[in-house]
């Protein structure tokens, strides 16, 4: 009488390999989804940003050693340039002042004449936006201190600021990205639990 063997059964070797598989999809969905995360934040983050806010930053962080809105430092004073000049110009001399001055532009000429010929650094990464950005920064910050001297201080300066459309949408952009962290974490607990019940059933 022939004996006929039984066929193997899929056992824990299979299911160890199905579980190693499944362990390494679910970190590449984990890192998928925790990239998607920061963009998005990153993003939320800059649309709630409230106007001219990214331009002070700008201002702060390249203009503000040589220049003030309302004083002369080792640059002219910054108040009205958008009435000096054209944007164009300004957005120009922003990126290369040294390109116009050698191409003999008066105003550019002009300018590093008066202030000594010192060189101002060039600028090609802003783009045109973020030059805006600054400018609007030095109307707004000219146009206070315009009205500083005669204003008074509680105008200025109010006990409280009213909610604006700015706030508005910044306070729904937080609560959103908080929203998505709440469902990636909720989604991250169901995954950590399916992969202990898979391994508890190897």
């Amino acid at each position: 009488m022939t004996k006929i063997s039984p066929r193997p059964v899929a056992g824990k070797p299979f299911r160890k390999r199905f579980g190693t598989v499944l362990h390494q999809e679910t970190r590449h969905m984990k890192t998928k989804l925790f990239q998607t995360l920061i963009l998005l934040f990153a993003t939320v983050a800059a649309l709630a940003a409230p106007p001219g806010q990214q331009g002070k930053t700008i201002f702060t962080t390249r203009c503000a050693a040589c220049h003030a809105v309302n004083k002369q430092l080792t640059g002219p004073a910054l108040a009205g340039v958008d009435q000096r000049h054209s944007i164009d110009w300004i957005i120009n001399f922003v990126h290369s002042s040294q390109t116009l001055v050698k191409s003999g532009d008066k105003a550019a000429v002009a300018l590093f004449d008066k202030f000594n010929h010192i060189q101002m650094p060039d600028h090609p990464d802003l783009s045109a936006d973020d030059i805006k950005g600054i400018i609007s920064y030095i109307k707004a910050e000219a146009a206070v201190g315009e009205k500083a001297p005669f204003a008074k201080p509680g105008h200025l300066r109010p006990a409280y600021t009213p909610l604006t459309f700015a706030n508005t949408t910044f306070f729904v952009g937080y609560l959103s990205v908080v929203a998505l962290l709440v469902v990636a974490l909720l989604f991250a607990v169901q995954i950590k639990e399916y992969e202990r019940s898979t391994r508890a059933q190897q």
